[in-house]
């Protein structure tokens, strides 16, 4: 599973920490492509209508194979 995270996050898929609404594949998809995350989920929701029933495969799918943006490292002050 790792293999397919690096290789995603190498593609600029990754799903990031903020603007998330459920799981952030959207945002994520946007992000790659370019677009805002909004106009990114009524692109997907309208391709979703078109091929019924694949809502219930397509985005958990994504879900599980798009790793989740790093979160930004914390800095400490070094005493």
């Amino acid at each position: 599973m790792n293999s397919v995270h690096d290789s995603l996050r190498r593609q600029g898929l990754s799903r990031p920490r903020d603007g998330r609404v459920l799981g952030g594949v959207c945002a994520g998809l946007g992000r790659r492509f370019g677009i805002d995350p909004w106009p990114a989920r009524l692109l997907f929701l309208l391709i979703l209508l078109i091929i019924p029933g694949s809502q219930f495969l397509i985005y958990p799918v994504l879900w599980i194979l798009m790793p989740s943006e790093d979160a930004p490292a914390a800095s400490y002050p070094t005493p």
